[in-house]
């Protein structure tokens, strides 16, 4: 009986076909008139090793650059420097910790159509200096040499040692969790 070998195919991320946001969702007495920022990240490079027949080796790897995250919202200038300031010196303190890095394998891949799958991730986020499990299920097609993967997933802050930001004694502050949202352009590598 003949066995057929199944390849893994190497995607490299494509940064400037991808979006990566995170969002923000303010509370506190004061909160109607807060923002709920949204975040985009603008520095970032990643790979996924795939295959739909085997989840063996199937994984994908992101870093981003911490000091890249910006502002996206329509707000003046004076504000957005004020909020990417905090961002880089008190939440993320980019300066001690430059690089947030994802890497996870798949844990199960399912056909959900022609070219389409839903894959669940299990993989380890490294934010602020700590290291924590994060699982994430991401929707993927698969349309020649590209390979598109999206889906969104919860975090709170203080799982990373992050305190949420708060500003006029705690009327107007930042809740614990996020939410952040991708939308992931792969290519294959030759």
């Amino acid at each position: 009986m003949e066995t057929t070998k199944t390849t893994l195919v190497h995607y490299v991320v494509d940064a400037r076909a991808s979006r990566l946001t995170v969002h923000a969702f303010a509370t506190g007495l004061l909160s109607a008139v807060g923002h709920n920022p949204t975040i985009g990240v603008r520095n970032f490079s990643g790979d996924v090793n795939f295959s739909p027949e085997a989840i063996q080796g199937s994984e994908f790897k992101m870093s981003i650059q911490a000091n890249s995250l910006s502002v996206q919202d329509d707000i003046a200038d004076k504000d957005r420097r004020e909020i990417e300031r905090l961002m880089n010196e008190q939440v993320l303190e980019t300066a001690k910790y430059p690089e947030i890095v994802y890497e996870a394998p798949m844990l199960s891949i399912t056909r959900m159509g022609e070219s389409l799958y839903t894959t669940v991730l299990d993989g380890s986020l490294a934010l602020h200096g700590v290291t924590r499990r994060q699982p994430v299920t991401a929707r993927v097609a698969v349309f020649g040499t590209m390979l598109r993967a999206s889906g969104d997933f919860i975090l709170k802050q203080t799982d990373y040692e992050i305190k949420p930001i708060s500003v006029a004694g705690g009327a107007i502050k930042l809740k614990d969790e996020l939410k952040f949202s991708f939308e992931m352009v792969a290519r294959e590598e030759e």
